[in-house]
C-alpha cells in the first residue's frame, strides 16, 4: 500500500479550530510547564457533541469526514454520526485506531490518533514503529507537530506527555493531547465515530486484502452518556454492535466480497445477544476474554466494485439497543 498523506499535518487545521473555538465549543486548553497543550473535552470543561464530532476527524487523520443528524433506521434513538472516508486503510487503522499502550505509575489510557503515526521505538540498535500494524501497512507519518487522543477522565501526568513526545520525535511544545472521557458527550461521540474503524479493523483481522478496500461509510446512533464508566463504555460499543451500518466498496472477487460480508456483522460472535456493560461483567471486568469478534457493525453492506455487486448480511437490534440505552 503507498501512502503519502500526513494524517498529522492533514488533522492540525481541526486542532486549530478546537483551540480557537474553546469557549464555543465548551472546551478547557492550557499549556503545561513543558509547553504541551492540553484540550480537556470532558473532565473539567463540559465539552459536546460538535466538539465530539470534530474529534472524529481529527481521529481519522484529517482523511474522514464525521457528520451529525437524525436518522429513522433505529425505533427510538435518531441521533446519528455518520462516518466517511475514500482512504479507510489510512484513515482508521493509521490513524483513528486506538492502538497505544499508554501507562505511568496507576494511570492507564490507549492512545488514538494521527500521533500513533509518528511514535517509534528503539530495539537492538533499530528504530521500529511502536506499532508491528504500522510494518503491515507499510506507512511512517512525517510532520512538525503531533495530535493525540486519550481516552480518560483525568488529564495524563507529565511523564506520559513526555514520552509521546520523544517517541514522536518532537519537543512537548509540538504535542497536542486531547482528553475525552467516554462518560461525556464529546467521548461518546468520536467513540461511536469509529462505527467504519471497526469494520476496518474486523476485517484486517479477518486477513482481507487492505489494499481491496477503496472507500467506505458508516453510521451509528449517539448513546446517551452515563457516568458510571462501565455503563458509558457498555453504550458507546452497543451502538455500533446493535446499530452500527458500514459500507465497504472493495476490488477482488464476488466471492471474497460475499464472504466479507457475511463474517463482518457482529452477531457472529459467540458473545453477541447481551448489553456489552453485561458481557464485560461476565468476563470478570478482564476485556481480553471477550471474543474479539463481537467488535463490529451490526449491518453491512460489501460492493465489490469491478463487478457492481453488493452483499448485504446482519441486521440492526432495536431491543438490544433499548436496553443499553436504558429505555
Amino acid at each position: 500500500m503507498q501512502f503519502s498523506a500526513s494524517v498529522n499535518t492533514l488533522s492540525q487545521p481541526l486542532v486549530q479550530q478546537l483551540i480557537d473555538q474553546a469557549d464555543k465549543l465548551r472546551l478547557h486548553v492550557e499549556t503545561l510547564d513543558n509547553g504541551a497543550t492540553i484540550i480537556d473535552a470532558g473532565i473539567k470543561a463540559p465539552g459536546g457533541l460538535e466538539a465530539g464530532r470534530i474529534i472524529t476527524e481529527i481521529c481519522m487523520g484529517g482523511l474522514g469526514t464525521a457528520t451529525l443528524g437524525h436518522s429513522s433506521y433505529t425505533q427510538n434513538w435518531p441521533l446519528s454520526i455518520n462516518i466517511h472516508s475514500s482512504n479507510p486503510v489510512l484513515a482508521c487503522l493509521g490513524s483513528q485506531y486506538a492502538g497505544w499502550t499508554l501507562s505511568h505509575g496507576k494511570y492507564y489510557a490507549l492512545g488514538s490518533g494521527p500521533a500513533r503515526a509518528l511514535a517509534t521505538k528503539t530495539k537492538d540498535d533499530e528504530v521500529l514503529p511502536v506499532e508491528e500494524l504500522y510494518k503491515e501497512l507499510g506507512y511512517r507519518d512525517q510532520a512538525e507537530q503531533a495530535v493525540i487522543v486519550i481516552e480518560n477522565d483525568a488529564v495524563p501526568p507529565i511523564e506520559i506527555i513526555e514520552k509521546i513526545a520523544a517517541s514522536c520525535g518532537i519537543s512537548p511544545t509540538a504535542l497536542r493531547v486531547i482528553v475525552t472521557p467516554t462518560s461525556s458527550l464529546a467521548g461518546g461521540v468520536q467513540v461511536v465515530g469509529r462505527v467504519l474503524e471497526v469494520a476496518m479493523h474486523k476485517a484486517h483481522a479477518l486477513h482481507f486484502a487492505l489494499e481491496n478496500i477503496v472507500d467506505g461509510s458508516g453510521s451509528a446512533p449517539i448513546c446517551p452518556p452515563h457516568p458510571n464508566f462501565v455503563k458509558a463504555m457498555g453504550r458507546t460499543n452497543d451502538a455500533i454492535l446493535f446499530a452500527g451500518q458500514v459500507h465497504l466498496f472493495v476490488k477482488g472477487s464476488d466471492d471474497d466480497a460475499e464472504q466479507l460480508a457475511h463474517q463482518l456483522p457482529s452477531s457472529t460472535s459467540k458473545d453477541y445477544g447481551k448489553p456489552f456493560a453485561d458481557i464485560f461483567k461476565a468476563y470478570e471486568y478482564d476485556f481480553f476474554k471477550i471474543d474479539a469478534m463481537l467488535f463490529s457493525p451490526a449491518s453491512v453492506i460489501v460492493t465489490a466494485v469491478e463487478s457492481g455487486k453488493s452483499f448485504r448480511a446482519g441486521q440492526l437490534d432495536n431491543a438490544l439497543l433499548d436496553q443499553s440505552f436504558g429505555l
